[in-house]
């Protein structure tokens, strides 16, 4: 099995809050009445959710009445923008459109503008957390989820050799076997042996900290509480303070981030299932890069999407059916191959496709097995309601001017962060 080498863009960017113009949004009108007529349905995605044309061509060939156009926005951010500004307008999104969970909360608020997927035919195949979070009030599941992002550390065992250090997989397992202050011990090891840096971000890094902590931003009335958490701000300033000398400076997602996973600018990195294709994809004549079964603090889950079926739609049913297929277990696994996008459903954890999964590209690394102990390993679900997202993108923004543009003081730019966030409202 060998992941997509496709470059996979950003994941977290930022962007202020939208709102919805308050109008009426009727369904669309429903399935054609005649099966047999010619529809094309349009697929929304972002990233790369291994929707690769091989695998849509599996179903426009048991359906040849539909013909499937798929459409990726650069970034999870685009997806965002364009979502919501149509979902008010009334008209002009896809028949599919695909949902990154940390704005999934702000999504809910609107849930009458999407279709029930609910159905006996599709009860119990995620795992209970990911289905619930998209179920409303009423009752009514408007997302089918597609991947989850449990994190294992990704490694250039050439680096980690170099420096007199394990770098075999368990051994680096052993290494870093801890919390987040035994990965900064091992990291200073490594700088003092090397001079270079140990990992890429400090953004990356803390949002690793920060999705253990289960009401980081909110209470679960979703009272803010960002600004006088005292775990936020420890997150935050610990994290700061080790990427001092452990951090490479290069904003995520940026071309000199993508460039230092093939130049050997740090030597390990936080890294979800969906990780796994961004650095193939970026580094594709790299054979050092390695998973190991471990991650800083025990467990943790990054990142994950959904895929809905908005009301406006002229085929909805059809749209509900094409949804139901591509987040099926048998297809979940078909992703998983294409782009290592780690399965929600429950019924792929015991299928040997998943658990005998090697990858050609990290030395073989067993990364079903590993992504699987690693999604057993998740202890915390954070809670999420509609200021997730933007507070979550101020804190970053306030990473970054200490990290890597160097403009301010871990104390300067925390208090411009508790002004942000309250200029949020």
């Amino acid at each position: 099995m060998r992941t997509s080498r496709r470059t996979i863009a950003a994941i977290v960017a930022g962007a202020a809050a939208i709102t919805l113009v308050a109008t009426g949004c009727a369904p669309g009108g429903g399935e054609a009445a005649d099966p047999n007529e010619k529809i094309t349905l349009t697929l929304a995605t972002f990233n790369d959710f291994g929707y690769t044309d091989e695998l849509l061509a599996q179903y426009t060939e048991s359906h040849p009445n539909v013909k499937i156009v798929q459409n990726k926005a650069a970034t999870s951010n685009d997806a965002r923008d364009n979502f919501f500004t149509k979902l008010g307008a009334g008209s002009g999104l896809a028949d599919v459109e695909a949902i990154e969970v940390d704005w999934l909360a702000e999504m809910m608020q609107y849930s009458d503008k999407l279709t029930d997927l609910s159905g006996p035919e599709v009860d119990g195949r995620w795992v209970d957390w990911k289905s619930a979070s998209a179920t409303d009030p009423d009752g009514r599941l408007v997302g089918y989820g597609t991947d989850i992002g449990p994190e294992a550390v990704c490694y250039r065992g050439d680096l980690l050799k170099a420096a007199g250090l394990p770098s075999d997989p368990d051994g680096v397992a052993a290494l870093l076997d801890g919390g987040w202050d035994k990965y900064y011990s091992v990291g200073q090891q490594y700088v003092d042996a090397t001079g270079k840096p140990w990992f890429d971000s400090a953004g990356a890094t803390y949002q690793g900290v920060i999705n253990q902590v289960e009401n980081a931003y909110e209470k679960n009335d979703g009272t803010v509480i960002a600004t006088e958490n005292p775990e936020v701000e420890e997150a935050f300033t610990s994290v700061l303070e080790a990427s001092s000398t452990l951090s490479a400076h290069l904003g995520q997602w940026s071309d000199d981030w993508t460039a230092g996973l093939a130049n050997g600018s740090f030597a390990t990195m936080l890294c979800p299932g969906w990780m796994l294709g961004v650095i193939s994809g970026n580094a594709p004549d790299i054979s050092d890069w390695n998973v190991a079964n471990v991650f800083p603090g025990g467990g943790g889950n990054w990142g994950g999407s959904y895929l809905t079926v908005p009301a406006q739609g002229k085929h909805t049913e059809a749209a509900k059916e094409f949804a139901a297929w591509l987040t099926a277990p048998e297809q979940q696994l078909q992703a998983f191959t294409n782009a290592g996008t780690f399965p929600s459903q429950v019924a792929t954890y015991t299928d040997s496709t998943l658990l005998d999964a090697t990858n050609e590209y990290f030395n073989n690394a067993p990364v079903g097995q590993i992504l699987t102990d690693r999604s057993k390993a998740i202890t915390v679900t954070p809670f999420k309601s509609v200021h997730y997202f933007p507070i979550n993108d101020a804190l970053q923004k306030a990473l970054t001017r200490v990290d890597v543009d160097k403009s301010q003081s871990i104390s300067e730019s925390w208090t411009q962060f508790v002004a942000d966030v309250k200029a949020l409202g």
